[in-house]
């Protein structure tokens, strides 16, 4: 980032920034977290952040608990009257940044922007975030998106950001990984047995833990098939997360005779106190995935974790060091690492240690603000750098 002007030795205090979040996804997962933890985190150091978000998503019901201002509007599907509303409210806003999320989102405000500009009005500067490691098409339209329409791209991950630099051809200097931040404090509060005890989980059984949305990427049905394949048979899993797998996974556990060693804990607000109960963590997810949210609680929380080298995993998850790493989609691998931890603690106590240390250091809530700061400077610079006509400084307080 340029250095800010000084005056009497000291920096100049930049203004704050007028930013709009987009999401047309009506799921809930660690995506739509880390939207509203950010743009809460932003509005904490004086920012002025908004969500546009698709009308009847899950995430418009929980902007509130996070302090973020929101807007439904009607863009859960690419259809003119999104695109519409989309460019009404980016002309309203009078925005510095639009940081867009998913896919229909991302077209809305990049043809809304590109239809501001047409007419000689302000736009904001586009950044786009990819949450996820699904391979971006490499169309003509898609080449537009990202190379023309976005002024920079923000990934989760750094597996991810040399992905789309080697097969969608972006320019290395405008994309760069920016991991989820994580409130230290909220974690490692309680005692493990204060946990189980608080939410009626048994006290002496040794207790296998996943947090996440039921989607099928994510394991959990390798998961279920690990815990019948377990030595360990007084091991009990519990489910924390909600989603679409939620029917089939409950078949699942049925027909293997399962139902007295799982629970299924749905969605819960706050995954601290059940992280505190667990004995492990797993997350056996296949594909898709940037660095999950749910690997960086539970180490923050000091809980060993099994998982695999999926999408960006492995730059937190280091297989004997930070993690314990099984091949995807193998249960006989995933039964035999919970195993190994259950039967030695002081092995998992070390490797949670380790974990601990390492993402203290580098996934800190701070540090993705400022991180993210930083590229929404970055991205106003580089627009106006460009000859693309943004919203002026002193139209951007609220009047």
């Amino acid at each position: 980032m340029t250095p800010a002007a000084v005056r009497d030795g000291a920096p100049a205090a930049r203004p704050p920034l007028r930013v709009a979040h987009t999401e047309a996804s009506t799921g809930w997962g660690g995506q739509e977290i880390r939207i509203l933890t950010e743009a809460a985190g932003m509005r904490a150091r004086g920012h002025d952040v908004v969500l546009l978000a698709a009308r009847g998503a899950r995430i418009v019901e929980e902007a509130p608990r996070f302090g973020v201002p929101v807007v439904p509007l009607p863009i859960g599907r690419k259809r003119p009257a999104g695109l519409a509303a989309m460019a009404r409210a980016l002309r309203a806003g009078r925005y510095d940044v639009v940081n867009t999320h998913s896919s229909t989102d991302s077209w809305l405000a990049a043809l809304a922007c590109a239809w501001l500009r047409a007419r000689g009005l302000p736009a904001p500067a586009l950044v786009r975030t990819r949450h996820v490691s699904v391979p971006v098409p490499r169309d003509a339209a898609t080449r537009w998106l990202y190379r023309r329409a976005t002024v920079r791209t923000v990934t989760t991950g750094e597996a991810l950001r040399e992905r789309l630099v080697r097969e969608n051809g972006l320019d290395p200097a405008r994309v760069e990984s920016v991991p989820t931040g994580i409130d230290a404090g909220r974690y490692g509060q309680l005692a493990r047995d204060e946990a189980r005890r608080a939410l009626g989980l048994p006290d002496g059984a040794p207790l296998v833990g996943i947090v996440a949305t039921l989607r099928s990427w994510k394991g959990h049905r390798h998961l279920v098939e690990a815990l019948g394949r377990m030595r360990r048979a007084d091991a009990r899993l519990v489910i924390v997360g909600d989603g679409p797998q939620r029917d089939a996974l409950e078949a699942q556990v049925a027909a293997l005779r399962l139902g007295a060693r799982v629970t299924f804990a749905g969605q819960q607000r706050d995954v601290a106190p059940w992280l505190a109960a667990l004995d492990v963590v797993a997350l056996p997810s296949y594909a898709n995935e940037g660095v999950p949210q749910a690997l960086l609680q539970a180490m923050f929380a000091r809980v060993p974790v099994v998982t695999t080298d999926a999408g960006a995993i492995p730059e937190i998850a280091r297989d004997g060091d930070t993690a314990s790493v099984v091949p995807r989609e193998d249960s006989a691998a995933l039964a035999a690492a919970l195993d190994a931890l259950l039967d030695d603690p002081a092995r998992g106590a070390a490797q949670a240690a380790r974990a601990h240390a390492f993402v203290a250091r580098r996934y800190a809530l701070d540090a993705m603000l400022d991180r993210m700061e930083d590229a929404f400077r970055r991205a106003i610079d580089d627009a106006r750098a460009g000859g693309r006509t943004v919203a002026r400084r002193g139209a951007s307080a609220r009047g």
